[in-house]
């Protein structure tokens, strides 16, 4: 009995583990060198206060999340993994067609 719960308790904190990791990485990494950053880098070179402007961007990063952790909760609710990957992928092939669209449109 003991075995079975210390087992549950591993594949848990694993889970945990491994979610916390990949979020941090995606986010992370989709965040260097970002619109976000750069506005950061220019807030805190021009107030010369980078604490505060790390304490205003910092908060703005996790109310943005925080949005997007409810509304990917409320969405699981609506509709099914597959029906979302579906949706997700058709808004990302319509707006990358728009952008190309837009891009050869003035450079054509």
């Amino acid at each position: 009995m003991n075995s079975k719960l210390i087992k549950e308790e591993k594949e848990l904190e694993k889970s945990f583990f491994s979610i916390f990791i990949t979020t941090f990485t995606t986010i992370f990494i989709a965040e260097l060198g970002d619109k976000t950053q750069i506005a950061t880098l220019m807030l805190s070179a021009e107030s010369g206060k980078p604490i505060i402007v790390f304490i205003g961007s910092s908060l703005a990063l996790i109310s943005s999340s925080l949005v997007g952790v409810l509304i990917g909760k409320w969405l699981s609710k609506k509709i099914t993994p597959s029906k979302f990957e579906f949706f997700t992928g058709f808004l990302m092939i319509s707006i990358s067609l728009f952008l190309a669209y837009d891009i050869t449109s003035k450079y054509l």
